[in-house]
């Protein structure tokens, strides 16, 4: 009997829950989730952390760097005759490049204006949150990656909480923008970069198109079973997906991929839907963490699924009819209603 996996979006998720996963397989569906909370005690400890942004050709737009509005088409033929036009690929897409005459003429006449910088204030969020909150040492790494042939890397630094509030973000400075979008490059800096790191987060933001998945794939087995062995330490990668071209099915496919262990590398967010920056915390939780006293799980009739009465976990397993509904956690006096309808929810099958 086939099994099909759903991971409920953000925007769907019960405000106290980090991530809720639902495996179906005929009459009776396996749920899963975990309590959103920051890390405490020990598992707050010793982590390194580091903020990745893509610098390929397809981001341009979201750092401000492209023109958007419209030429009317009889000054864009005037533009062509003066060979203030040309024509290129950029990252697999075709466009239409100004030259400097044509678009400061565009925007003197008003038919062009630069793109909104959507990325700045993100990545100045991650980093902030990241270098306050968890970095051992209180500042976070900042990296370009996918510039020049999609493999180049560009290292900022590391930034404070305070340093990062004015840190411009347009781009990279030192290398071009990226014709293709390589995640390993990236990756492997971090991992080399802290190889004795107790343990390690590191945030890719992109637009999720990759041009290598199968490469990382093969990297986060070999990472996992490294971790699994003993020969390094716990790491926690998570894609943040920006703009409106998001390519989601390669961000699942790294979320769900398996490893051959009972490791998790990957988790993935898209930045619109993202409710707190805790919710980077979903996966990372410990399930041997008590995060109340007792608890209760009803499903949609009422009737008792699961009972904790001598601790509630941060990540729970339970199994429910898979024609119910939605189920509740009661815990510290008061419900909590999780829908479990799959629309709009992210799938795979196996």
């Amino acid at each position: 009997m086939s099994k099909n996996y759903f991971t409920l979006p953000s925007e769907k998720t019960a405000k106290e829950f980090g991530k809720v996963n639902i495996c179906r397989h005929g009459q009776q569906s396996e749920v899963q989730f975990t309590i959103l909370m920051e890390l405490q005690g020990q598992a707050a400890e010793g982590w390194k952390t580091g903020v990745a942004l893509d610098a390929s050709a397809s981001m341009k737009d979201w750092y401000g760097r492209m023109l958007e509005g419209e030429v009317p088409p009889q000054m864009l033929s005037h533009y062509e005759q003066q060979g203030w036009v040309k024509v290129k690929s950029e990252d697999g897409r075709t466009v239409q490049s100004f030259q400097r005459a044509a678009y400061e003429d565009a925007i003197q006449r008003g038919y062009l204006r630069s793109t909104e910088n959507i990325v700045q204030p993100l990545a100045r969020e991650f980093i902030s949150y990241l270098a306050g909150n968890l970095d051992a040492q209180g500042g976070s790494t900042v990296i370009y990656w996918a510039g020049g042939n999609g493999e180049q890397v560009e290292v900022l630094g590391d930034f404070s909480e305070q340093q990062c509030r004015e840190f411009v973000i347009q781009g990279a400075s030192e290398m071009t923008f990226g014709v293709g979008t390589k995640l390993v490059p990236a990756l492997r800096y971090f991992l080399q970069r802290f190889p004795d790191a107790k343990r390690g987060m590191y945030v890719f933001i992109t637009d999720g198109k990759l041009d290598d998945l199968a490469e990382v794939k093969e990297e986060t087995r070999q990472l996992a079973s490294a971790i699994a062995s003993g020969q390094r330490n716990l790491v926690k990668c998570i894609l943040i997906g920006v703009g409106d071209a998001i390519h989601e099915q390669q961000m699942l496919e790294l979320d769900n991929l398996e490893t051959g262990t009972n490791l998790d590398i990957w988790d993935h967010k898209i930045a619109k839907t993202m409710r707190d920056m805790v919710e980077i915390f979903a996966e990372v939780v410990d399930e041997n963490q008590i995060v109340a006293p007792t608890g209760t799980i009803y499903d949609d009739r009422g009737n008792i699924i699961k009972r904790y009465t001598d601790g509630l976990p941060a990540k729970i397993n339970f199994t429910i009819p898979t024609n119910s509904q939605w189920f509740e956690l009661e815990v510290l006096g008061q419900n909590i209603r999780q829908i479990l309808t799959p629309q709009n929810a992210m799938t795979h099958q196996n």
